[in-house]
């Protein structure tokens, strides 16, 4: 915006300086050529009273006004006093007015490319003109020059704006720039950014106590928030272990039970194992709110973890669920991971889970290198399920806590805790991948996490120089 106002600025009185210089000059010069032609005519009309010698005459008025050519007409006759131009050089118009009219006139025109001006005064005492040509061209040059300056002026003077415009701007956003970068790592979970005090500049010490006030207020409420979950979940432990103690040992007795005691000891069971998961899991998130989470990483060979877990996630899962078909891409083969076995696990019974409660059960776990530059790949593994896929908009919002979209209306979905993604997203992020779900080829969902990976070479240097793996 300064370079705009500095251009337009520039531009307006520029044109304006330019345009007020040329009409003066011209009409100077125009005065001056007027002049000039009306002293040589009063010359020339004397000299020829005296003497007959009109092309000596002519000459000699000629000699008196440089860079000009004299013509004189006398009842049809032209004289000139050069050779250089002939009388075709006045303009026709010009010599109709002032030998037909007899009156004295004046034009501007170009002739050849320079600009001139012509000047006729009428002489009455030999029924005839005077005519008088003007190169004005070092006028041209001139009104060149100063075209030229005052566009350079309009370019420096662009220049200048824009410089003076950044310095300002960013003299005067620089405070915003700090407010930036500090919602920036709060968005980030660096709940103990703060912005420096500005005691100095009234203007902005209510932005900067305001915003760190916001800061403190909301960080209180998630502590607030995550203290509450982690007490509710602690102090619900204690019950339900007496819960499912006391449900073992009915459940112990349950062949004595009428049919109708025994089914609803099936579903007091159900409850009671669901409860028991949503509170683990509400620990967990807790814990990993609080940042207390802890996470043991071991050296291991993408494939076989990815099989183990999917063996060990089927054992949880309904016995008609047909186990998925692994498939590991013959380019893992040399990578391997730093992973918490317990974890990983859980991700992936989680996501199992997921595909047998809302996608029809998982029909393929597939086990590929993800994007990667040098020798260091990360391992992707994706799970598809033979369900109907999710809606753009809930492909994102799956991974939030309780939230559970269109599929918590499907039969069968109420037995999930709406946390088991959420889970999935929180044990990813410790290991520094990510996780994402889009559509399968098949028409499906497909959830697929994304772990950095490490190739078998660098793995052995590390343990020969004694390298226990990351911290």
């Amino acid at each position: 915006m300064f370079a705009l106002g500095a251009l337009v600025l520039s531009v307006s009185m520029g044109a304006l300086s330019y345009f007020t210089t040329r009409h003066i000059l011209v009409d100077q010069r125009e005065s001056a050529a007027v002049s000039d032609a009306f002293v040589n005519a009063t010359y020339v009309s004397q000299h020829l009273a005296a003497t007959a010698n009109i092309d000596e005459t002519l000459t000699t008025a000629n000699k008196v006004t440089q860079y000009s050519h004299s013509f004189l007409e006398e009842r049809g006759t032209w004289y000139r006093g050069t050779l250089q131009v002939t009388q075709d050089a006045i303009p026709a118009s010009l010599r109709s007015m002032v030998i037909t009219g007899g009156i004295a006139a004046s034009q501007t025109y170009s002739l050849h490319g320079t600009p001139q001006i012509a000047v006729g005064v009428p002489i009455k005492s030999i029924h005839g003109a005077y005519f008088e040509i003007f190169d004005i061209s070092s006028l041209g040059h001139t009104l060149n020059v100063l075209e030229l300056a005052l566009v350079v002026l309009v370019v420096v003077i662009t220049a200048l704006g824009a410089a003076f415009g950044r310095w300002a701007s960013g003299r005067s956003l620089h405070p915003l720039t700090s407010v930036s970068r500090a919602a920036v790592a709060i968005a980030g979970g660096d709940l103990g950014t703060r912005l420096a005090s500005t005691a100095g500049d009234p203007d902005l010490a209510a932005l900067t106590s305001s915003f760190n006030r916001m800061v403190d207020q909301l960080q209180e409420r998630i502590e607030r928030e995550a203290r509450f979950t982690s007490d509710v979940s602690h102090e619900l432990r204690s019950p339900l272990t007496t819960l499912a103690a006391s449900l073992e040992v009915l459940e112990s007795q349950s062949e004595s039970l009428t049919p109708q005691a025994r089914r609803a000891l099936e579903l007091l069971a159900a409850d009671v194992r669901r409860f028991q998961r949503m509170v683990g899991d509400l620990l967990e998130i807790s814990r990993s709110d609080s940042g207390s989470a802890e996470i043991s990483l071991e050296e291991v060979d993408p494939g076989e973890l990815v099989r183990r877990a999917v063996a060990a996630a089927q054992r949880t899962l309904p016995i008609d669920t047909a186990p998925p078909h692994v498939e590991v891409d013959p380019e893992v083969h040399g990578t391997h991971l730093w992973v918490d076995k317990r974890r990983f696990e859980r991700i992936m019974s989680n996501l199992l889970e997921n595909a047998s409660l809302y996608g029809g059960g998982a029909t393929a776990v597939r086990v590929s290198l993800g994007n990667g530059s040098g020798p260091v790949h990360s391992v992707r593994v994706s799970v598809e399920d033979a369900g109907p896929g999710l809606p753009p908009a809930e492909r994102m919002r799956v991974f939030e806590r309780f939230y559970r979209g269109h599929a918590a209306f499907k039969r069968g979905a109420g037995t999930g805790t709406g946390l088991g993604l959420a889970l999935v997203a929180e044990h990813v992020r410790l290991h520094g991948g990510k996780v994402w779900a889009e559509e399968a080829d098949s028409g499906g969902a497909k959830f697929t996490i994304e772990l950095p990976g490490q190739p078998a070479e660098a793995a052995e240097d590390e343990e020969l120089v004694g390298g226990n793996g990351p911290a």
